[in-house]
């Protein structure tokens, strides 16, 4: 399959194939017609991948450049699943030449086909979410018009060519291996290949790692850069404070290295900052408020000190506040921007006083309950009263058939909740914003009966789940003294079974159980399955 099929073998294969691409014949469309080895090469790549044009749409009559492909009147989207798989053709009324080419989501299994690169008047390619394998090849050199590039979610290895380097129109490249589920095969992109750049780098969860390299200052337009969830390691350039082009920063999990936030200075462009996880000290620079754009923040997971600059909660532009998980100290300023709907600051060295607007916040239930003293104890401290608890996370109560009473845990949280059971035996927050998801659901659910090694485990328990993208807490309230069991009834309920790219990932579990200082004992028993995203 290797080499384009000669014209006898492409008549056996249209009449074989008939339900695939059908290129019986080369015909010609009323604005142009489709060279021959653009056909060919077309036609492999898709019988090779066991796909096929929607007969009504376009293909029609064995030409590739017709129906939607050249309708200027239809509304075509490169990374919707409309038209798809689908073609995009330019015509000079003579010549056609294939220039954007989608196959997007249909679970594609196996290699990327040599004759695609032959396809050279690409601009646009997104073959994203997938299964393909293998690595790309160097002869993803001849697409030199190409502007977006997407291969993100599948499953391919190895380095991305240096030939990468050649394509000096990319605007866009994507090679984010699981934007929804957590960690998939490795890819290692380089530099200074991509340091031509113009727009968009995503390459987030694709399993990049060692320090971020010193060749990309020279990504001077770039306007969005995802890097999160990968291996890196080392400190945040200060360079990156010379974009001044950039509105979208997303860097995480840095390790072996400490950084600090002086690089953000100039940065007023602005709109979403995320830089969680990155061992961070210092204080956040006090101008930080003043950037107009800003509307989401996360800083968490670092060791910030210092107050939290009052510009940040008068800003009229931030929507989205998290500093959790930090040594920040001081009190939150008396007012607040209404604009600003989402906050945590839990777990850092805040005073325990509320400021008036944490009544009417979003966390107002919770706001004085999850520092790390616990102040909203109360008097359940000194007179603890409970011995067990136990929850059907994200469902409605049950009684299993060991009749354990699993509490209903089916209350809306959102990007920055806190909610306390009306028993008040047990709470529970949640911190996170799901990426560029305004609607996002915070809970899962699966009709599946599920096989279990426990036959006393009643299935029902594991067919709900909170999914959280940032942190997920449960917590005992009231516990009495003594030693506890702790129970984790866990089932798998978003990956599937390979090949398809929804099984492309791998689970990961950060449980923890936090004993406070204020009582002898402070343990879980529940049930929780954890899912990250």
């Amino acid at each position: 399959m290797g080499g384009s099929p000669t014209p006898s073998v492409l008549c056996a294969l249209a009449f074989y194939f008939v339900s695939l691409l059908g290129l019986v014949q080369i015909v010609q469309a009323q604005n142009g017609t489709t060279p021959p080895s653009e056909v060919s090469a077309l036609n492999s790549v898709f019988n090779q991948w066991r796909i096929s044009a929607k007969y009504d749409q376009w293909n029609i009559s064995g030409e590739p450049c017709s129906g939607a492909a050249i309708d200027t009147t239809v509304l075509w989207n490169i990374d919707s699943t409309d038209y798809n798989p689908g073609i995009r053709c330019d015509c000079n009324g003579t010549v056609c030449h294939i220039t954007q080419l989608k196959v997007i989501m249909l679970d594609v299994f196996g290699g990327i086909p040599e004759e695609l690169w032959s396809l050279t008047s690409l601009t646009h390619l997104n073959l994203a979410r997938n299964y393909l394998t293998g690595p790309l090849s160097s002869s993803i050199a001849y697409l030199t018009q190409m502007q977006y590039l997407s291969v993100g979610i599948n499953a391919l290895s190895g380095e991305v060519p240096k030939e990468l380097g050649k394509l000096t129109n990319l605007i866009v490249f994507n090679a984010t291996c699981c934007q929804q589920v957590r960690v998939c095969p490795r890819i290692i992109i380089l530099c200074p290949q991509l340091c031509h750049l113009h727009n968009i780098f995503y390459f987030d969860s694709s399993g990049v790692s060692g320090a971020i390299p010193s060749t990309f200052a020279a990504l001077q337009n770039l306007q969005i850069l995802w890097g999160s969830d990968n291996e890196l390691t080392g400190s945040i350039p200060e360079f990156i404070g010379n974009w001044s082009k950039l509105r979208n920063l997303r860097i995480s999990d840095l390790s072996n290295g400490s950084s600090s936030l002086a690089f953000l200075k100039d940065m007023t462009s602005l709109s979403t900052l995320i830089l969680r996880n990155n061992n961070i000290s210092g204080t956040i620079p006090s101008n930080i408020g003043d950037f107009q754009s800003l509307s989401q923040l996360d800083l968490s997971f670092n060791n910030l000190t210092g107050p939290i600059p009052d510009s940040l909660f008068n800003s009229s532009s931030l929507v989205y506040l998290f500093l959790g998980n930090n040594k920040l100290n001081g009190t939150p300023p008396p007012l607040k921007s209404p604009s600003l709907l989402h906050i945590d600051v839990s777990y850092n060295q805040l005073s325990a006083a509320l400021p008036s607007w944490a009544n009417n916040s979003v966390m107002a239930t919770g706001f004085d309950c999850i520092p790390e003293n616990l102040p909203c104890l109360g008097d359940i401290r000194s007179s603890p009263k409970y011995s067990d608890f136990a929850i059907n996370c994200g469902g409605p109560e049950i009684t299993s058939s060991s009749q354990i009473v699993y509490d209903w845990d089916n209350e809306t949280l959102g990007p920055a909740t806190y909610y306390e059971a009306s028993t008040k035996r047990w709470a529970v927050s949640n911190v996170g914003l799901f990426n560029d998801k305004n609607d996002a659901q915070y809970l899962s659910f699966s009709s599946s009966q599920f096989t279990t090694l426990d036959t006393t485990l009643d299935t029902e328990l594991l067919q709900t789940v909170r999914i959280s993208p940032g942190s997920l807490r449960y917590f005992g309230l009231g516990l009495e003294n003594g030693n506890y069991s702790v129970t984790l009834n866990v089932a798998e309920i978003a990956f599937l079974n390979p090949p398809t790219w929804k099984s492309l990932g791998r689970r990961v579990f950060d449980i923890y159980i936090q004993v406070s200082a204020t009582l002898s004992q402070l343990v879980f028993f529940f049930f929780l399955v954890l899912i990250f995203f």
